[in-house]
C-alpha cells in the first residue's frame, strides 16, 4: 500500500526538538523524505502497525500531530506534484 505520513512535532523545547528527530528518523527507515515533514511509504499493513505505534511512542499527544494518509493506486494518477519533486519509484528499474 501507498501512505503518506506528515507530523508536526513542536520543537519549543529541547525535548520537543529530539522528538522531532526520533520521528523524523523512524519515518527515514522505511519512507522517503518528499518535503521537510512529509514521508511516503509503500510497505505493507504489518509495517504500518510498527510505524504507528513507535510513532505514538514518541509525540507528546498534548502538543504534536501524527497525520497518515493512504493513497489511491496507481499513484501516478492521483498524486500531483508541482516544483521539485523528490519521489523515487524503487518498484521500477533503476539505472545506476
Amino acid at each position: 500500500m501507498e501512505i503518506i505520513i506528515s507530523y508536526d512535532v513542536s520543537t519549543e523545547t529541547k525535548e520537543g526538538r529530539r522528538r522531532l528527530r526520533k520521528v523524523a528518523q523512524v519515518c527515514k527507515n522505511l519512507g522517503q523524505r518528499v518535503q521537510k515533514s512529509v514521508f511516503e511509504f509503500s510497505i505493507d499493513e504489518m509495517q504500518l502497525e510498527r510505524i504507528v505505534h513507535r510513532l505514538r511512542e514518541i509525540i507528546d499527544q498534548e502538543q504534536d500531530s501524527i497525520r497518515i494518509y493512504r493513497l489511491l493506486e496507481p499513484r501516478e494518477k492521483y498524486v500531483q506534484v508541482y516544483g521539485r519533486n523528490l519521489y523515487v519509484d524503487f518498484q521500477k528499474p533503476m539505472v545506476v
